[in-house]
């Protein structure tokens, strides 16, 4: 339950990195391009069955 409530959390965080606004495109995609390696880290961990 908590691994789900994780990927959850992950994704949300993950599409308000996104650089949508004029102050945050300066940032590239280094936000969202991490956050969504940790997703990808969690859910290969999910699907081990290590979380």
């Amino acid at each position: 339950m908590l691994s789900i409530l994780l990927i959850v959390v992950l994704a949300f965080i993950l599409m308000g990195a996104m650089p949508t606004w004029p102050y945050s495109r300066s940032w590239g995609y280094m936000p969202g391009g991490v956050l969504g390696a940790l997703l990808i880290v969690v859910l290969v961990l999910l699907l081990l069955g290590r979380i």
